[in-house]
């Protein structure tokens, strides 16, 4: 169990959560809930000890599973031993071990020591740890030849992955998780989501990810109020709860108003007559009836829509023989495919499959994107008649130049449009006031993408290519997002590994494997229905 008791923490003044008392309960999955800069990462440090809390006490168990966010951290250890290292007590009798019979000369004080430590490997199960260290890193698709690499030689993703793998090893009596989903190709999700069903511990996750928070959480601790809330439940159910607490304090907020006013009326009519025992009654009645002040929530939603200066033809794209590869590296191999307007394609697949690499290719030469010719090798590509694409990589860099403000860069893709539109653009992608004016050099990884979407819904193009869309959007982002890509009229290619975007946006599917690419036309959960 972890229990917080009367915590606050405040930056300037801005109050994050103020005088929170509350405990996660072993056997319980708490989705730690709130919109980008809630505080939601500034408290889990608080539980994991990594910061101090201004005012209250945190109390934690003594095997804590912290998923680590310093990628390079661990770059001169082997993968197996990183992952080990999540048992701190283990690792420490491991070392401690091998230095003992690295010695030439052992004291009989060495020979005690190293049968107290053969004590502990063996009570944290340490004979079978590299074993146990295999099978999570199996889980999390990072094959046997990479275990005894040093982490140094591993890409980003698979880091990050490494670094879930030591938070779960040990058997830890409670798991912190701070986007775990991130980096994760689908099946690599599923597994991860079938594990912590099974845990039996205290776990607390941080996820943008709906479909996995409904999926896993048995409890929501949502951070607004400048305090927390904890639902029972997955999110769907925590929002449902919480509108329904909301509205019922609105509506009783609205007959104790009515009410006050009628004795207000009364008090005004006859606080100079005779009936003043009656007047006084019912300004106590007033006293005791004042509305419960309802608190601001930091909730923000943005609003997305995506409209169509012109429809195109009604063939988008056709393909005939794409390739491309990376030195002896086929990643995309003659591929053929036509697509129709308004057809709305998700691309799934294993990260590394060539999700990004095929989406290159189609855009080598696209109307409305700078031209890469080194992104294809061979083939040809040919987009349909009016046909105007809106790209949003997954890389960010450089996507948005520095030196200007939010609302000039913006501007620069439509001159000719009045300002005041482009700071209504603004401000329903949640730039208020001032923060139009924003430096973009000073833009964070949730402004930047709010920002690229504030340029696609200003250009209004017929195709959208969008690559991981879903980073650095928060829950609120991420749902108007999938709405706004229902309603779209135009044909998307969407590569996410968002299971509710691809379950509720997709009409059609592209199964990237390292042996071609499976087509379906039909939804995702047919798709999975078919082939599972």
């Amino acid at each position: 169990m972890i229990a917080v008791h009367g915590v606050s923490m405040r930056y300037g003044s801005k109050v994050l959560f103020d005088d929170v008392t509350t405990t996660f309960s072993a056997g319980r999955r708490y989705g730690l809930t709130g919109p980008n800069g809630a505080g939601k990462s500034t408290f889990m440090k608080l539980l994991t000890g990594e910061l101090q809390a201004q005012k209250g006490a945190v109390t934690r168990p003594q095997k804590l599973g912290v998923l680590r966010q310093d990628q390079f951290a661990f770059d001169e250890f082997r993968v197996v031993d990183t992952v080990i290292m999540g048992n701190a007590r283990l690792w420490a009798a491991l070392e401690e071990r091998d230095r003992l019979y690295d010695k030439a000369d052992m004291t009989d004080e060495d020979g005690m020591r190293l049968g107290e430590l053969e004590g502990i490997v063996g009570e944290e199960d340490g004979y079978g740890a590299e074993s146990d260290a295999a099978i999570l890193l199996a889980g999390l698709d990072i094959p046997d030849e990479l275990h005894e690499r040093k982490m140094k030689e591993l890409q980003g993703g698979q880091k990050v992955r490494v670094l879930l793998a030591q938070a779960l090893f040990g058997q830890p009596q409670a798991l912190l998780l701070d986007e775990p989903t991130n980096h994760l190709d689908l099946d690599s999700i599923h597994w991860l989501k079938d594990f912590l069903v099974r845990y039996e511990g205290a776990l607390i996750v941080i996820s943008h990810d709906r479909h996995f928070l409904n999926a896993v959480c048995t409890h929501i601790a949502d951070i607004d109020y400048q305090t927390i809330i904890t639902y029972t439940g997955g999110y769907d159910d925590m929002v449902v709860a919480k509108t329904q607490i909301r509205s019922k304090i609105e509506a009783d907020n609205a007959q104790r108003d009515k009410k006050i006013t009628q004795l207000n009326e009364f008090i005004a009519r006859f606080s100079a007559g005779t009936r003043s025992s009656q007047v006084t009654s019912r300004k106590k009645e007033v006293e005791r009836l004042q509305t419960t002040e309802l608190a601001r929530s930091n909730i923000q939603r943005p609003f997305i829509k995506f409209g169509i200066e012109r429809p195109s033809g009604k063939l988008a794209l056709e393909c005939k023989g794409v390739s491309k590869a990376y030195g002896d590296l086929e990643v995309v191999r003659t591929f053929e495919t036509i697509v129709n307007r308004g057809e709305k394609i998700v691309m799934v697949g294993r990260n590394g499959v060539g999700k990004t690499t095929l989406l290159k290719a189609l855009l080598a030469d696209a109307p409305g994107v700078d031209a890469d010719p080194s992104a294809i090798d061979a083939g040809q590509v040919r987009w349909g008649h009016e046909v105007s694409v809106g790209y949003f990589s997954q890389d960010h860099t450089g996507a948005i130049a520095h030196g200007t403000t939010a609302v000039e860069w913006l501007h620069s893709f439509a001159p000719d449009a009045p300002r005041q539109d482009i700071h209504g653009l603004l401000g329903q992608m949640l730039f208020s006031g001032e923060e139009g004016h924003k430096p973009t050099a000073a833009l964070s990884g949730g402004e930047t993408a709010r920002l690229l979407f504030c340029r696609l819904m200003l250009q209004k193009p017929n195709v959208l290519v969008l690559d991981e869309p879903t980073n650095h959007l928060d829950l609120e982002a991420i749902n108007a997002l999938n709405i706004a890509l229902q309603k779209y009229e135009g044909t998307v290619f969407l590569v996410t590994h968002d299971e509710d975007l691809i379950d509720e946006v997709g009409t059609r599917v592209w199964h990237c494997t390292r042996d071609g690419i499976e087509d379906w036309k039909g939804t995702y959960e047919e798709y999975a229905a078919a082939t599972h």
